[in-house]
């Protein structure tokens, strides 16, 4: 997993908001994919995708945020959300300025409530600055996009069937892992 290897692993494990017992788990491990094997190993599925979501570069974990929600999408899918999500993805093609503050447009168009729209919060938090326009530029803080991605991962994961939680983030965490070998990470769209 060659995106996430070279990872300060200490510097993740602070960001992950684990409880005792899954920071307990990375005591002694040296690096993050170590770390995200005990994580899974150890059935503390939510915390490895936080630690997936800080640890790949800030491109490919929008990325993988944009397949998890594509994955639990329901149908009937307000606009707003969509377009918060293709504008994310269209951000992970070209990294522009304009088109990562349409995504944040967009998601806030959506109300900010959904995997797609934070999705594109990530995007957005993934460039040099959070002011508009004209402004000064204030750069957002470095683990903000890492945030973004592991609250749309958390939110795809209980969509519509929160009984489903579990078997989803077994997918999504294979998807991530993909990603970190350089892979596209495509999850197909979940049967009803």
């Amino acid at each position: 997993m060659t995106k996430i290897a070279t990872c300060d692993l200490a510097e993740i494990a602070a960001r992950i908001q684990s409880g005792p017992e899954a920071a307990g788990v990375l005591v002694g491990l040296a690096d993050v994919p170590s770390a995200l094997l005990a994580l899974e190993e150890g059935g503390f599925l939510i915390e490895a995708t936080r630690l997936v979501a800080h640890a790949l570069p800030k491109r490919e974990a929008v990325w993988w945020a944009c397949m998890c929600a594509g994955h639990t999408v329901l149908p009937g899918l307000p606009e707003a959300d969509r377009s918060a999500r293709e504008n994310a993805e269209l951000w992970v093609r070209r990294q522009t300025d304009e088109i990562r503050r349409t995504a944040m447009e967009h998601a806030q168009r959506a109300g900010l409530t959904s995997p797609e729209a934070w999705a594109a919060v990530g995007a957005f938090w993934s460039g040099n600055s959070m002011s508009p326009l004209g402004q000064p530029l204030v750069p957002p803080a470095a683990h903000l996009a890492g945030t973004a991605v592991s609250g749309s991962v958390a939110l795809a994961s209980v969509r519509g069937d929160v009984l489903r939680q579990m078997a989803r983030l077994t997918k999504f965490l294979a998807s991530g892992r993909e990603i970190a070998t350089g892979g596209q990470g495509r999850l197909e769209h979940e049967e009803a």
